[in-house]
């Protein structure tokens, strides 16, 4: 059949020209800001899904909490993602607490904290300690930005700390890290910046980087980067990243440097493409949520291509996109899933509800769930057009029309061990497994294998799949 191969390409031309444009920053237009996700959404996954796995995620009542607790959202308290750490009131892990040393104080008004900067920037960087229970209120731009453009190392300690735009004031982004500058953030929370360009609460130039501790970084608005936008080196530690708006990467855009995503929550972000994060270098995300984030046109969770990445006892779940609902790879790289949840995602008006590989693209999933993801049209778990390995895997109670656990397409290679396919449903055909004309599947049954129990049949073109 040909129907999702040119569907599929249809959608991946659009994806890279949009996507194109948006990194860069420059020629995109930003988008209204969504306050809420529009949906609230309870979740559990059993460990039964994923050895030693259990959570519960309440994306709704949680990301709201953002607005009055100005450093730790108590999503991070979840059972099974965050370590005890996070319930330290403003303590810190052990590793930041080596880093935190006693700072320059900086009394609650803007202007210090402004002054304050610049003279760290003059002397080659310093630790702040802003004040606590603060509303630093930024209300003019210098050169695009709330703050002074950091350009060397430089600490702001806070404690139920908020850098705030204000929202009467002309739009500006909160902060740029340039050249030399390294910024470390702990337990601040930077909300309402507003920019055309890339990085609506942080942008990080090329050269430069950002460190977050237990920090919020919540309803910012850009072009590229709701949240933050990278092209250096950038650490989210122990943070959440929540309810910012972009047309590409509404929680965090990397289009440069290393991203790193660690025992955080990326939550009801918005964009066209790449909801909750994207990127087009290296990333990596590790004992973190992606949830209840939304795109209006591909990759509701995590949008990834053209470089490599390894997603870890990470849970991608309740995230909506019309395309690749919960994941969308595409134009190539290597990117590995291991002791990942990709669950409740939702292929709003086309094809792969859970995870989808482009052409090009080099997946591994391993020790995994693809659990309960749905797609109005093809691969309700999985849609691969690339190359796919899955290992040790459960596919289970996905849905589509066609191929309700896998669609695998013309020319893409599927390779399947000890993984386990059932009770997966396809409104037309390929219950378990679709696999489409000139695409070959793998099945190795001898590892341990199974697709069974699936509806209306368990295979289509699968040798040694029957029923």
């Amino acid at each position: 059949m040909d129907r999702t191969r040119s569907r599929w390409r249809w959608w991946t031309v659009g994806l890279a020209g949009a996507t194109g444009l948006a990194l860069t920053g420059a020629g995109v237009a930003s988008t209204t800001a969504a306050d809420t996700v529009g949906r609230t959404v309870t979740t559990t996954l059993l460990s039964a899904d994923l050895p030693g796995k259990s959570i519960r995620d309440r994306p709704s009542a949680d990301d709201h909490r953002d607005d009055d607790h100005g450093n730790h959202d108590k999503g991070n308290h979840d059972k099974g993602n965050h370590d005890k750490g996070d319930k330290d009131n403003g303590k810190g892990d052990k590793g930041e607490g080596k880093k935190k040393r006693k700072g320059i104080p900086v009394p609650c008004d803007a202007d210090r904290l402004i002054a304050a900067i610049t003279l760290a920037n003059t002397h080659g960087g310093a630790v702040l300690d802003l004040a606590k229970d603060c509303t630093y209120l930024l209300t003019a731009a210098q050169n695009g930005n709330g703050l002074p453009t950091i350009t060397t190392p430089i600490t702001m300690n806070g404690k139920h700390t908020t850098i705030k735009r204000a929202a009467a004031a002309d739009q500006f982004r909160i902060l740029t890290v340039d050249t030399g500058g390294e910024l470390t953030l702990n337990h601040l929370k930077i909300t309402g910046g507003h920019t055309a360009d890339s990085g609506g609460g942080i942008l990080i130039n090329a050269g430069g980087s950002l460190t977050t501790n237990h920090s919020i970084i919540t309803r910012n608005i850009a072009a590229s980067g709701g949240g933050i936008a990278t092209n250096g080196t950038t650490h989210v530690k122990h943070s959440t990243v929540s309810h910012n708006t972009a047309s590409s990467g509404g929680g965090i855009s990397s289009s440069g440097g290393l991203l790193t995503v660690g025992t955080s929550r990326i939550a009801a972000n918005t964009a066209s493409f790449g909801g909750g994060i994207t990127s087009g270098v290296a990333v990596r995300v590790d004992h973190s949520v992606i949830i209840a984030n939304q795109a209006q046109s591909a990759g509701g969770g995590l949008l990834v291509g053209g470089g490599t990445g390894t997603i870890t006892n990470t849970h991608i779940t309740n995230n909506a996109a019309p395309v690749g609902g919960g994941v969308l790879g595409f134009a190539g790289g290597q990117y590995t899933f291991r002791t990942v949840i990709v669950a409740d995602n939702a292929a709003t008006t086309g094809i792969g509800g859970g995870l989808s590989v482009d052409v090009g693209l080099s997946v591994v999933v391993e020790d995994s769930a693809i659990k309960n993801n749905t797609a109005v049209t093809d691969g309700g778990g999985i849609v691969n057009s690339g190359e796919l390995v899955v290992r040790h895997t459960k596919i289970v109670g996905n849905q589509a029309d066609q191929g309700g656990g896998i669609d695998n397409v013309n020319g893409a290679t599927l390779t399947l061990l000890a993984t386990k396919i059932t009770k997966n449903i396809a409104v037309t055909d390929g219950g378990g497994i679709f696999n489409e004309a000139g695409g070959t599947v793998n099945l190795n049954t001898a590892t341990g294998t199974i697709v069974i129990e699936n509806r209306p049949n368990n295979c289509v073109n699968v040798p040694g799949c029957f029923g």
